[in-house]
């Protein structure tokens, strides 16, 4: 493998900015210094710009296999490194929904052919396949998904019976799509009731409320306190649920984790009005109230980290009336410029930014030699222009479903350059490498 000299890059790593060299050899980082002379296969000259550790993903949906007319890991994994992300964790809500160990390798093979970011897959939990779900490896598996709300895939795990097992016996972290099922359907059929087949987009943070949320995030908090589970509840859509975590003792020490989402913490129920089912989730963009709600409990540390939970559908199917367009969008490409653009708003900070999308997702996920810019780390590295602007376009959207929610927005600062692995997968708005995702490893 070729050897990469970074100079002179403004480096955002472990709460402090510093001008630095980078030395990357056999894809790891070999030497960091104020200084470095090295002779290098290629140089890369950084001056004027910040070099960040690859966002770490842990919620995306590629869709393979089964629903890659909408997309598939060779597509996203392109968004994603355009977008300065070299590491995903993807769900298994895809067709068939990855519940048996087979189905899961399968998914690995695919990643390990096609993938230019690094990946883990997650283990699909049902009511019925815990002996499934007790041979994952947590050692080269990031973790099992639990539904406890239905969403794309229809993969809900409701029986308490198989819940209270999961609960008790998994043999590695749980991940959980926490909304109240119940809720959810007697809210439907009142505003059915009231509205016909006529509901509109507005409705769906009323329909799947913040009730339904709390209720299930407060039940998942309940069983794994338990049963001493390790759990990470995904997608945090409501001030109200902030309250469930706890901020008073360190991140490793945590048993029960939470993650804020990018539409989450940009987008609010006043959107729907522009941007219609085009940012339709579930769990619901909510208030404003929650989105700033969020953004504290991310800063004070009652949220972990931030993730995209990128979701692509196609147009047309968006474009159906809202009791049939199906919920989620696509994210990965434009999550880390549009947390810069949170940052030149003063709403939080560079090393905030680097803390909770790659420091804490690998501190949380126990991710071996990465997620830190560290001699002897693997080199996953993103450069940005932070005075660059970028307008999203449909053109340089890679995404295979070819829309985004930030269409026609000017993000105020550019991906230059993305690395995993060591090698350099995106540059110049050119993708460089097939091919160069890694395996994730975890140490557990």
């Amino acid at each position: 493998m070729s050897t990469i000299l970074i100079k002179q890059a403004q480096v955002v790593n472990e709460g402090s900015i510093q001008a630095l060299d980078i030395f990357i050899k056999d894809g790891r980082i070999a030497k960091i210094a104020g200084t470095i002379d090295d002779q290098a296969d290629r140089e890369i000259n950084a001056e004027g710009l910040h070099l960040l550790p690859g966002l770490i993903d842990d919620q995306v949906h590629f869709r393979e296999p089964g629903l890659t007319h909408k997309a598939d890991i060779f597509t996203e994994s392109r968004a994603a490194v355009a977008g300065g992300t070299t590491s995903f964790m993807e769900m298994p809500n895809t067709v068939p929904n990855t519940l048996t160990q087979k189905l899961l390798q399968d998914k690995y093979d695919i990643g390990q052919d096609s993938s230019l970011a690094n990946y883990s897959f997650f283990m699909g939990a049902a009511n019925d396949n815990l002996d499934e779900v007790l041979k994952t490896n947590p050692r080269d598996v990031c973790g099992i998904k639990v539904f406890m709300g239905s969403s794309t895939g229809n993969m809900l795990v409701d029986n308490e019976k198989a819940l209270e097992a999961i609960f008790s016996q998994a043999p590695t972290l749980i991940a959980t799509h926490c909304e109240d099922e119940a809720t959810i359907q007697a809210n439907l059929a009142l505003y059915k009731e009231k509205y016909g087949e006529q509901i509109t987009i507005d409705m769906h943070p009323l329909i799947r409320s913040e009730e339904a949320c709390y209720l299930s995030s407060s039940k998942a908090v309940a069983l794994a306190k338990k049963n001493n589970t390790r759990l990470h509840i995904l997608h945090i859509s409501t001030a109200k649920e902030t309250a469930l975590f706890d901020n008073s003792i360190p991140l490793e020490q945590k048993r029960i984790t939470a993650e804020a989402c990018i539409h989450h913490l940009w987008f609010s129920d006043a959107d729907y009005k522009t941007k219609g089912n085009f940012i339709k989730w579930n769990p619901a963009v909510k208030t404003a109230h929650d989105r700033d709600g969020i953004l504290k409990a991310v800063l004070d540390g009652h949220i972990d980290v931030i993730a995209t939970d990128h979701a692509p559908h196609t147009i047309e199917e968006k474009s159906q009336p809202y009791l049939q367009a199906p919920s989620g969008g696509p994210l990965v490409q434009h999550a880390l410029q549009a947390l810069l653009d949170m940052v030149k708003e003063g709403k939080l900070t560079l090393e905030q930014l680097v803390q909770k999308t790659a420091h804490n997702t690998a501190t949380l996920f126990q991710i071996e030699q990465r997620g830190y810019i560290r001699e002897g780390y693997w080199a996953d590295l993103v450069l940005v222009d932070l005075n660059k602007p970028y307008t999203v376009t449909k053109d340089n959207i890679l995404s295979k479903c070819g829309w985004s929610p930030f269409e026609n927005h000017t993000f105020s600062a550019t991906i230059e350059h993305t690395l995993v692995s060591g090698a350099l997968a995106y540059t110049a708005g050119k993708i460089q490498e097939v091919g160069s995702g890694h395996r994730l490893l975890f140490n557990r």
